[in-house]
């Protein structure tokens, strides 16, 4: 029979120095933590080899593409390099600058003011066609030119001397509106106060283009008229030169290292040619 003593002992206890249940040895958790040090040290590692790489392909990146161009500097007195819409706004600024800066616009603008005004005055009284079709072709001519100039057509046309024909058109007004003065004081024998200021005001439009006249002398200054502008540029330094022509053609030396005689030359010696003592045979 079996021991009841073995029966209903209790299971014995762990040796001293033995493992319990759940329990680590003491060197495991230390090696855990460690590994887990480890790994995150890779982990790391991984990312700012990865971050290092993405670097070095967009730095490849930029090299490759070129380099944004610089804008050029542009200079202020001239239009330079520049063009389309940038051009236009440069052309007009500077025209528009010149134009009433130099005091062409205003003298320009006051000439159609007054024709304008004188038209006006001619409205109340009986007026020849003649003095209304000069009026009209004067302030058609002024606001002509003052829209080329304001839109800086002129800058777009340079085959066209602009202050020549400006000058032209200054000359012709002041003559056609002088004119027009003269005719309309002798065209009637009572003047009304209307048609008496309308003469006024013609006069006063003829006197303003003498005044631009004088305006336009500054495009003249210091401009010289070139000469021998018809003579024929001299050839290039580079061209190649003709060659002398050839000399005389020079006796040969025989093969004594004496020199051969010329063509049509008597021989050495005083022999006579063949065909002169021929002749000296059919006289005897």
């Amino acid at each position: 029979m079996a021991d009841k003593s073995k029966k209903g002992d209790k299971p014995g206890a762990p040796p001293p120095g033995g493992k319990k249940e759940g329990e680590q040895p003491p060197g495991e958790g230390k090696k855990g933590k460690e590994e887990g040090k480890k790994g995150k040290e890779e982990g790391k590692g991984k990312e700012e080899g990865k971050e290092k790489e993405e670097g070095k392909e967009k730095e490849e990146e930029k090299k490759d593409e070129p380099p944004p161009k610089p804008k050029s500097v542009q200079p202020k007195d001239d239009v330079g390099t520049r063009k389309g819409c940038r051009r236009y706004r440069w052309e007009l600024k500077d025209s528009n600058k010149e134009f009433w800066v130099m005091g062409h616009a205003e003298v320009k603008f006051l000439s159609v003011g007054c024709l304008l005004a004188a038209l006006v005055m001619f409205t109340g009284s009986a007026v020849h066609p003649l003095l209304s079709l000069i009026i009209t072709m004067e302030m058609s001519i002024f606001l002509f030119f003052i829209i080329i100039y304001t839109f800086a057509i002129n800058r777009y046309m340079p085959f066209i001397l602009w202050p020549v024909t400006d000058l032209l058109n200054d000359l012709f007004a002041t003559a056609f509106l002088a004119g027009a003065v003269a005719f309309a004081v002798q065209s009637r024998q009572t003047m009304p106060v209307n048609y008496f200021v309308a003469v006024i005001l013609i006069g006063v439009a003829a006197f303003f283009p003498l005044i631009d006249i004088c305006l336009q002398r500054k495009h003249f200054r210091g401009k010289k008229v070139k000469k021998n502008v018809l003579v024929p540029p001299q050839k290039m330094a580079g061209a190649p030169k003709e060659e002398p022509k050839a000399e005389a053609a020079k006796p040969k030396d025989d093969k004594k290292g004496k020199p051969a005689p010329a063509a049509g030359a008597a021989p050495a010696g005083g022999a006579a040619p063949a065909g002169a003592a021929a002749a000296k045979s059919g006289k005897k």
